[in-house]
């Protein structure tokens, strides 16, 4: 809320000083119509955006002074130059002196100016919450944005002061007074009430997994509102991030996981299922740490239920403010249905996708994962990529003969069939993709599955040798480090598994998968 009248009429006056083209010295043209949200407004003028903070004050937010709007406008350019510094320029003001309005170009110049970030302007229309609505998120942009979001990451502060449980549950407390406020007017009570019941029993059960994410490095300082109208596509059609949160360190402050979750719920949301599981998957394989984030997939139901009822009570907050526009209530109803089915009891069940090199079982795994499972679908694990992880190496990378010794392959797969048994007791989904050329390494996937109690699908991809080394000699830039000559020694010991489906690899990769998709529920495992 505007701390006060004259407040108001303050902000009023530095809008219309703000959209004046003798301000920037351009025509009328060149200034577009203001943006407001509930705490700035944003002008476009020429080639730069300038922002001003409102007068407000919430319980998330404080902007009532023109001390807290400096420090908090000079942190804006601070923490977006970490993705976006060519867009995030400098802190301007707006004097008063001399009884009239000037910008000046170093709010340090006058202790009295009012603060304004001045950005250089974007083509709003590549923002990628509007990008979607015409297109698709090709696999090329989807890996360029996780690259995006992992280097932020990668990079951030790490904080362990305060634990991760009581930062979720933190959250959670707030979701639960907005979702409740937006109850008296727009939402359905009894479906609110079981969602904050939810969220909390699934909260309370996280606890040990938060506090150990702690531990571990996985609470840093990240972006904190990823979602798709924060990103935005360049001159090359390149992602980048941008409107980090400013104002509270503390709501910034969280799982690396949880900072994903806003993105992957915007995609689910718009039933962009397949960038959704592509990005789940490639984040996955650039998390923090040597041996992945299991931790993350067990908790992404509770996070992208978080990242929904955030939604749900700002859409009825809005909905409130504009009682008129009755189609403004339909959105935040869509997002606390989503929020409870984030919730809904769930069970795992363990895929493996196996045959010579060459055969196309990463891309059948890909295609396949966002069938199954629960939201954001079915986890990867690739052979390869740990093989590449393990090393410590870059996937692109080529391993020397040691990389591929006998020691070395049972560590890659004790180490893949330990994420697998994990992920499948905490109710996901997960393909197993690797050559599973002997019967010993079969026999315990299998066994992941049964230990964890979960149904087991083996699936076959079958191709003459001569194609398979054909494809494999096409590869560049492949995680794999096979050559003809690996798939003609794995040929000469391996034999098609009698108790697997098999399948020609040579058909069309959505063929593949609706005869596995029929398969699994021919068979009840789907």
């Amino acid at each position: 809320m505007v701390t006060s009248p004259s407040d108001e009429n303050r902000i009023e006056t530095f809008k219309r000083f703000l959209t004046d083209p003798a301000t920037h010295g351009v025509s009328n043209s060149e200034v577009a119509e203001p943006i407001e949200t509930h705490g700035a407004i944003v002008v476009l003028a020429g080639e730069r955006a300038y922002k001003i903070k409102k007068p407000v004050k919430f319980p998330y937010m404080d902007l009532s002074t023109r001390e807290l709007r400096r420090r908090i406008c000079r942190r804006e350019i601070e923490v977006n130059r970490r993705t976006a510094p060519e867009i995030y320029l400098h802190v301007a003001g707006i004097s008063e002196r001399d009884g009239r309005l000037r910008l000046i170009p170093d709010i340090g110049s006058d202790p009295d100016a009012e603060p304004v970030v001045v950005m250089r302007r974007f083509d709003l229309s590549r923002t990628l919450d509007r990008v979607v609505e015409t297109e698709t998120l090709s696999p090329a942009l989807c890996n360029a944005l996780v690259d995006e979001i992992t280097a932020l990451q990668h990079a951030a502060t790490v904080h362990r002061g305060r634990s991760g449980g009581d930062r979720i549950l933190g959250i959670l407390d707030m979701n639960a007074n907005g979702l409740r406020e937006g109850a008296r007017t727009i939402l359905d009570e009894e479906s609110t009430e079981r969602l904050i019941a939810a969220a909390r029993r699934e909260g309370d059960r996280n606890v040990p997994a938060l506090d150990r994410r702690g531990r571990t490095g996985r609470i840093r300082r990240c972006h904190g509102d990823l979602h798709l109208g924060n990103i935005f596509l360049d001159e090359t059609g390149h992602p980048v991030l941008f409107d980090a949160i400013e104002f509270d360190e503390d709501l910034a402050t969280i799982d690396v996981a949880y900072d994903l979750a806003f993105l992957l719920m915007d995609l689910l949301h718009r039933d962009m299922w397949i960038a959704a599981n592509r990005i789940w998957n490639r984040w996955l394989e650039r998390s923090l740490g040597r041996q992945g984030d299991d931790g993350a997939a067990a908790l992404m139901p509770l996070f992208l239920s978080m990242r929904a009822a955030i939604r749900t009570e700002v859409g009825a907050a809005k909905a409130t403010q504009r009682p008129a526009e009755e189609t403004l209530r339909d959105e935040p109803r869509a997002y606390l249905v989503e929020a409870l089915d984030y919730l809904a009891p769930a069970s795992g069940q363990v895929l493996a996708v196996g045959g010579l090199s060459g055969t196309g079982k990463s891309t059948l795994a890909r295609a396949l994962a966002p069938h199954l499972g629960v939201a954001p679908g079915a986890t990867i694990l690739r052979s390869d990529a740990i093989r590449k992880r393990l090393a410590g190496v870059a996937e692109t990378e080529r391993l020397a003969a040691g990389g591929y010794s006998r020691d070395m392959s049972a560590r890659v797969y004790g180490t893949l069939h330990r994420r697998a048994g994990f992920q499948a007791k905490a109710a996901r989904a997960v393909i197993a993709d690797a050559v599973y050329a002997r019967a010993t390494e079969r026999r315990r996937i299998r066994a992941v599955a049964q230990r964890a109690g979960v149904p087991f699908t083996g699936i076959w991809l079958d191709m003459p040798v001569a194609d398979a080394k054909s494809r494999v000699a096409a590869r560049s830039g492949d995680v794999s480090d096979a050559t003809p000559e690996v798939v003609e020694r794995q040929a000469a010991f391996t034999q098609a598994p009698g108790d697997w489906l098999i399948l020609d690899a040579r058909q069309p990769t959505d063929d593949l998968v609706g005869q596995v998709l029929d398969h699994m529920n021919r068979t009840r495992r789907y």
